[in-house]
C-alpha cells in the first residue's frame, strides 16, 4: 500500500494477462490489488479501502462474472470507478454498470493507461 501511488484492483482470471496488466499499471505508477475471480476480488476490496479503480474481466470461472463483480462495487462501495474488459466484444447495453467504461482486449500499454486516466478524472 503506497500512499501516493493511486490503488487499482485488477480482476482477471487468466494468470498471464493478470501478470502483463499489473506490469504495465505498476509501470504507470499505480499501487496494484491482484485477484483472479470475483469473490477474491470482493475480499480484497472491503480489506483495501484505499482502491479508487476497479479493472476487471467480464469472463471469469465462479459464480459470478465480471459485470455481476462490478454491480456488487458499486452497491458497497460507489466511489470506485469502473473499467471492463473482454476479447468477447462489447457486453450487451444493461449487461455491466452504465457508469462503467469499456476497454476491448488486445489493449496496449498506452490505451490501458490513457483510458485509466480518463477514468479516474
Amino acid at each position: 500500500m503506497s500512499a501516493n501511488r493511486p490503488a487499482i484492483l485488477v480482476v482477471e482470471d487468466e494468470s498471464l494477462v493478470r501478470m502483463s496488466t499489473v506490469s504495465i499499471l505498476e509501470d504507470g505508477g499505480y499501487d496494484v490489488v491482484e485477484a483472479a475471480n470475483a469473490q477474491q476480488a470482493l475480499a480484497k476490496l472491503e480489506s483495501r479501502p484505499d482502491v479508487g479503480t476497479l479493472f476487471t474481466d467480464i469472463n471469469m470461472p465462479g459464480s459470478m462474472d465480471g459485470c455481476a463483480l462490478a454491480y456488487a462495487v458499486i452497491a458497497l462501495r460507489p466511489d470506485v470507478r469502473l473499467l471492463i474488459t473482454s476479447g468477447r466484444g462489447v457486453p450487451d447495453e444493461g449487461a455491466c454498470p452504465a457508469e462503467s467504461t469499456f476497454v476491448p482486449k488486445p489493449y496496449t500499454a498506452e490505451r490501458l493507461l490513457m483510458t485509466l486516466e480518463q477514468v479516474r478524472q
